[in-house]
C-alpha cells in the first residue's frame, strides 16, 4: 500500500506525462500538423536557459529547472495560444500548481510552488533569462518550421521581440541569420574532410 506523500509524488509523475502527448498550441494555429508538445519545448528551453544563465552570470541550474517547470499547468488549463488569450482566462499558474502538488509533503510542495512563484513572479535573474529562454526556444522551433516550408515568420519576429537579455537578444540575431540544417552540414563536412 502506497504512503500518502508517495501517492502524491506519483499521481504527478503520471500527470506530467501528459505533456509529452500535449501539442502546443500556437503551432496548431500556424498549420503544423504534428506540431512540438509542451514537453518538448520545456526540455529544449531547459538547456537554452542554461546556457544563457552561464554567459549572464546566473544559477544555471536554477534557470534550467524554472524552464522544465514553467508550463507544468498546462496539463490542467491546456496551452492556450496567444490568439485566444484575450478570449480565455485559466487558473493562475501559481493555484494549478498549489493543486498539482497538495498530495506532496509539505517541503517537497513548498519547493515545487516555489519554482512556480519564482518564475511566474519575474524578480530574479533566473526568472528572467528562464523566460527569454521560453521565448528563444519558440523562435528556434519556428525556424525549424520555417526550414520546412512553414510561414511562421509572426512567431518569430514576436519571439525575438519579447526578448530582455542581452545575451538572448545576441542569440536570436545569429538563429536568424543561421539554417537550421547548418549544423550537421559542418558535422558532416569535418568528417568527410578527415
Amino acid at each position: 500500500m502506497a504512503t500518502p506523500e508517495l501517492e502524491g509524488m506519483t499521481n504527478y509523475l503520471y500527470e506530467m506525462g501528459l505533456l509529452k502527448r500535449l501539442p502546443r498550441a500556437g503551432w496548431l494555429v500556424a498549420g503544423i500538423d504534428h506540431p512540438e508538445s509542451v514537453a518538448e519545448h520545456s526540455f529544449r528551453a531547459a538547456i537554452i536557459g542554461y546556457l544563457l544563465a552561464q554567459i549572464e552570470g546566473a544559477d544555471p541550474s536554477r534557470t534550467a529547472l524554472l524552464c522544465l517547470f514553467h508550463d507544468t499547468q498546462e496539463t490542467r488549463v491546456g496551452d492556450v495560444p496567444r490568439i485566444g488569450k484575450p478570449y480565455v482566462v485559466t487558473a493562475p499558474n501559481p493555484q494549478v500548481t498549489a493543486d498539482q502538488v497538495a498530495g506532496f509533503p509539505d517541503e517537497l510542495g513548498r519547493a515545487v510552488r516555489a519554482l512556480v512563484d519564482d518564475y511566474e513572479g519575474q524578480d530574479s535573474a533566473e526568472a528572467r533569462l528562464a523566460r527569454d529562454a521560453d521565448k528563444l526556444e519558440c523562435l528556434v522551433q519556428a525556424r525549424e518550421y520555417q526550414a520546412h516550408g512553414h510561414d511562421v515568420q509572426p512567431w518569430v519576429d514576436t519571439a525575438a521581440a519579447d526578448l530582455r537579455s542581452a545575451t538572448a537578444k545576441r542569440l536570436a540575431d545569429e538563429l536568424q541569420r543561421t539554417q537550421p540544417d547548418q549544423w550537421w552540414k559542418a558535422f558532416a563536412d569535418r568528417i568527410e574532410a578527415s
